[in-house]
């Protein structure tokens, strides 16, 4: 990868992982918006510093931008088209879709803006405090959350009875569009494509929108009029938005966006040389989402104790370090080790025999683009839930609804070959690791943008 793509990217990484500050830089001076073209609003003539972002005067250091803001610009002398991402940080799959996005975009010239909807066009504190309550029920209550997840699916994204939830931000929005004049929209969460839905229902004229859904399942709340694209996860998916009423032509079945490592091949032994893992050992990786404590990590870790020693666990056990630290003590004189939070998540895919993990969107998908089999355990009701069904049906994980059942299917899963690999056919065709092209190539498809 050359020095200029490669600082791009880091600029984009830096960006989400550090939403309150910005990335500004400046423009191409010879460079022409198309999105701008033939706008009643555009200026007759531009003053002078017109065409580089706010703060970025000649001369001088630029200033940071409004918090949550993050903007990622082209290579000099690359096509200027500007491209809105909206997300949430309702967990970390939003956010990772998000990245590997505005990555994608970047690659192919465009300029992207990326927006927490919560955060920045509800409000801090609403993003705070909602999140917490989610996280909150995830651990003490995910029956109230099934329960909430199944309620929604059965109303539309416009109901009376969604109380206007679906309307939150709908007003900055309307200013950040004006602002920001983008070409094209991609919402990686279901609330501001409802949002923007809205917006169009009041009249207003808005640029080409995809929606982008990160799970394998087609929730209600995804659902919005208005919505040119939906990039869907699986066939599957696309064939229940068309029964409910979605036109064909609209769905574009991509998978689900991830980093650009998991397009790439790694050799498990090149990889369990870098981690210092014995070539003949079996190993078993265990996951939970970026917030461990919401799985069951605890009972997954004495299972492993009861392993023959020719086994090796391997644990990430996200943020949470209390947690860490506790099952670091479970794990004391045993073979497993226990992580923390990583990012090296595609070498430790790459290294291992059979994933133990919830089903999660983004994990289903990494593990999928990594072939590695998964055997699914403490999913949450909602929407893992509906990941853990589609995926024992599409044959791409084995599913265990108890530990009992856990202790079954791992024994089976070491002592029979042919299961782990039947799982592997079942991957191969599902699998597609090169979804962020995918997407971007049908968001930035000329037929797909509107004058």
């Amino acid at each position: 990868m050359r020095g200029p793509r490669r600082g791009r990217l880091a600029l984009v990484q830096a960006a989400l992982d550090h939403p309150q500050r910005s990335v500004c830089a400046r423009r191409p001076r010879d460079s022409t918006d198309p999105a701008r073209a033939g706008r009643a609003r555009q200026p007759a003539r531009r003053r002078a510093g017109e065409g580089r972002p706010r703060g970025c005067a000649q001369g001088r250091r630029p200033r940071a931008a409004r918090r949550g803001r993050a903007l990622f610009h082209p290579p000099r002398g690359g096509r200027l088209m500007r491209v809105l991402i909206l997300t949430a940080s309702y967990g970390s799959g939003h956010n990772e879709a998000a990245r590997s996005l505005a990555a994608g975009f970047v690659a192919r010239g465009a300029t992207v803006t990326v927006v927490d909807h919560f955060r920045e066009l509800v409000h801090p504190w609403f993003e705070q405090a909602s999140r917490h309550v989610y996280m909150a029920l995830l651990r003490r209550a995910p029956a109230v959350w099934g329960v909430a997840y199944a309620l929604g699916d059965r109303l539309s994204s416009d109901s009376p009875l969604a109380f206007g939830a679906t309307r939150l931000g709908m007003t900055r929005l309307a200013a950040r569009l004006d602002a920001l004049a983008p070409a094209t929209v991609v919402s990686v969460h279901a609330t501001p494509a409802t949002a923007l839905s809205a917006l169009a229902a009041e009249g207003r004229r808005l640029p080409p929108h995809t929606t982008v859904v990160t799970d394998f399942v087609a929730h209600s709340q995804w659902i919005a009029r208005g919505i040119d694209r939906y990039c869907v996860a699986a066939d599957e998916v696309g064939h229940e938005l068309v029964a409910r009423g979605i036109p064909r032509e609209r769905v574009v079945v991509t998978g689900v966006p991830l980093r650009p490592e998991f397009a790439v091949p790694v050799d498990m032994a090149e990889a369990r040389r870098a981690l210092q893992i014995p070539a003949a050992a079996v190993v078993i990786l265990v996951m939970a989402g970026s917030h461990g404590n919401v799985g069951r990590l605890p009972d997954v870790l004495r299972m492993l104790r009861r392993l023959p020693g020719s086994v090796l666990g391997l644990v990430v056990a996200g943020h949470d370090t209390a947690l860490t630290e506790r099952l670091r003590r479970v794990a004391a004189g045993s073979s497993t080790r226990v992580l923390g939070y990583t990012d090296n998540v595609r070498s430790l895919m790459a290294a291992a025999d059979v994933l133990v993990t919830k089903a999660g969107g983004m994990t289903l998908a990494e593990a999928m683009a990594a072939e590695l089999p998964m055997l699914l355990y403490g999913s949450l009701p909602g929407q893992e839930q509906r990941n853990e069904r589609f995926a024992a049906r599409a044959g791409v994980a084995l599913a265990a609804r108890s530990r009992r059942e856990l202790g079954r299917l791992l024994e089976r899963a070491l002592t029979e070959p042919g299961l782990l690999e039947h799982v592997r056919e079942g991957i191969r065709r599902v699998r597609r690791p090169d979804a962020t092209h995918r997407i971007v190539d049908a968001v930035l498809a000329p037929s797909r943008l509107r004058s």
